[in-house]
């Protein structure tokens, strides 16, 4: 696509979305689509629901509950809640009330809080209940500028006048609206497209997160390119498990659904994913690789389980006409008759049916993102008739600037550029962005502003990628991530890890190797899919930091490794390992919220092991 084009589609959304905002945009839903379904929380066992109409009421009322507390246009309210409806009215109340929402990852240790309520000079904030207070009151007397806290937990809200509880916030907020809604009008009515909608924080692989500045024009240009590539029907069904402080939990199942009249059913607890999924049966799912690849490694535990050898092969004879039609759909390919004939087979008999047990079986549009898809999960998914569409973005862009669509795909990439983002690759690889959803940079951060954002206005993502003939782009690895060894040799370790966690088995792995003579691996279990191995290999004990030194689960870790040794050059290969006795998780640290390796922490934790395995 030349410049001209990209400019042409650009200046379409810019008509498009001129004007708007997500306070606008609510009204015109909530107008013409007030008695549909919004959102859904799991209440005692039962769905209770919002409708539009009902959203668009509590969160003028929201609105008039900051505004009776003193909440002035610009002030930032920070949010620590699990994913339910009073998480949406309270960043829509505070936006409607001309002020900026920021939610907190609720992984955050009290100092980590207390960095971010600072950098942003929080005024409010809500928290659910006991376990986000016990990370805040630690450093309340390091926050001056924090007014009030609001607690969804009654019996959790601590006494004092700094404190309130939800239901005395949102009755004032009612009173207040019915005596004056002129008041709540005119505080929305004011807010403008560039004005701040949220400040997002990165989740800090490398030091204290950044808060990212986005837009109200942001927002809506991202759901404007995300529209025009969807095949989802009007009034699509959604689930939200992911944090609200990700840009893509925002983007789907908040600021899309607010333009799209969408139904989103909201997962609190990921444990509780599987269930929901099959009570939903949504349209459209969205996972980071890692949800992806439990899911995955759950099916395989299962079929690797199976005993009946005739069933274990038609199952098998299945997902390989999965793979074979959705390779001859690829961009570039035609599937021809025959094969198509085959899969249709193939999935009546035996793909809807395992997609129907997942709760998969309505899903039209199945994405990724926040890291590369490892191409043998798409591949494995592929097979189940489910194409997983690989997008790529990064908070600081609003989320996917590229993505594959149903009509242009290539399995192990990210896809193409949206209309109206222009892409390059800078000298080194770095993949350089220039749109409207890009930021203006981060707050009160102006030198790491001045590293993102170069005088032209392009955006260094950080991240290495190329990009192939028909413009499909290949994230290759971290910039500042990639290994180099002690013969100078360039690795990206993501491409070794991704093989490893291939195996069903194998949870996280990390590969090491910078200015060392070969690479080294630190591997964990998978906690789900271990015991159900274990149990199936005649293995009589659950325990991970048992399972991690028996025989039989080295033996097959040791497979694990030969066979994504068999597919790296002689210098990638894995020529040392350590399995490890416990998970990784963003509790424990080794990872972000969203599931990404913090390479600095794993390395920090675990140099003695590391070392261990250069000693001999």
């Amino acid at each position: 696509m030349g410049e001209a084009e990209i400019l042409a589609r650009r200046a379409e959304l810019e008509a498009a979305v001129a004007g708007q905002t997500i306070c606008t945009r609510l009204a015109a839903t909530a107008a013409a689509h007030g008695g549909l379904p919004a959102y859904s929380d799991r209440v005692d066992g039962e769905w209770r629901t919002l409708t539009w109409a009902d959203t668009r009421r509590r969160a003028l009322e929201t609105a008039a509950g900051f505004a009776a507390l003193g909440l002035e246009p610009g002030d930032v309210v920070a949010l620590m809640m699990p994913n339910r409806s009073e998480h949406v009215l309270a960043d829509l109340g505070t936006v409607h009330a001309g002020g900026v929402p920021t939610t907190v990852y609720a992984t955050l240790a009290p100092d980590q809080v207390a960095f971010v309520a600072s950098n942003s000079t929080a005024r409010f904030a809500v928290l659910d209940g006991k376990d986000q207070l016990n990370r805040w009151l630690p450093v309340l007397d390091e926050l001056p500028a924090l007014r009030t806290v609001i607690v969804l937990d009654s019996g959790a809200c601590p006494e004092g006048e700094r404190f309130m509880t939800w239901e005395a916030f949102t009755e004032l907020g009612r009173e207040r609206l019915a005596a004056d809604p002129a008041a709540v009008d005119a505080r929305w009515q004011a807010v403008q497209p560039g004005g701040t909608l949220t400040l997002l924080y990165t989740s800090g692989t490398t030091g204290n997160p950044k808060g990212v500045i986005i837009t109200h024009s942001m927002a809506m240009h991202e759901c404007a390119m995300v529209e025009r590539s969807s095949v989802l029907p009007d009034h699509s069904v959604g689930i939200s498990y992911l944090p609200f402080a990700h840009i893509a939990d925002r983007v789907l199942s908040y600021y899309l659904p607010v333009g799209r009249a969408a139904h989103v059913h909201f997962c609190p607890d990921p444990a509780q994913l599987t269930t929901v999924l099959r009570e939903v049966r949504p349209h459209s799912f969205f996972g980071v690789p890692r949800v992806w690849e439990k899911i995955m490694a759950g099916i395989q535990a299962v079929l690797g389980a199976e005993q009946d050898e005739q069933k274990k092969a038609a199952v098998q004879g299945a997902l390989d006409a999965g793979r074979r039609y959705v390779a001859s759909l690829e961009y570039g390919n035609t599937s021809p008759p025959e094969l198509a004939a085959a899969f249709e087979r193939a999935d009546a008999a035996v793909l809807t049916p395992m997609r129907a047990l997942l709760g998969l079986d309505r899903v039209g549009q199945a994405s990724s993102a926040a890291a590369p898809l490892p191409e043998e999960v798409a591949r494995f998914f592929a097979g189940l008739g489910l194409k997983i569409f690989d997008a790529y973005g990064m908070t600081e862009t609003t989320g996917a600037i590229t993505a594959n669509l149903s009509d242009s795909f290539k399995l192990g990439t990210v896809g193409r550029a949206f209309d109206g983002v222009e892409l390059r690759l800078a000298g080194d690889g770095e993949i350089l962005v220039l749109g409207a959803s890009c930021t203006p940079g981060y707050l009160n951060r102006p030198e790491a502003t001045a590293d993102l954002i170069d005088a032209e206005g392009w955006v260094h993502t950080g991240d290495v990628g190329v990009l192939d003939d028909d413009g499909f782009l290949r994230v290759v690895d971290r910039k500042k991530e990639l290994i180099i060894t002690a013969g100078g040799e360039n690795i990206a370790p993501s491409m070794i890890e991704n093989l490893l966690k291939e195996h069903p088995l194998v949870g996280q792995a990390l590969a090491y190797g910078d200015r060392r003579p070969y690479v080294v691996a630190l591997i964990t279990l998978d906690g789900e899919v271990a015991p159900v191995w274990a149990a199936a290999h005649g293995v009589d004990t659950t325990d991970l930091a048992a399972l991690a030194e028996h025989p039989l689960v080295l033996e097959e870790v040791e497979k694990a490794v030969e066979d994504a040794n068999a597919r790296l050059a002689r210098v990638q290969q894995v020529k040392k390992w350590r399995l490890l006795p416990a998970e990784w998780t963003a509790e424990s640290e080794e990872l972000t919220p969203t599931l990404k390796l913090k390479r600095r922490v794993v390395h920090g934790k675990y140099t003695d092991a590391i070392e261990s395995l250069y000693a001999s």
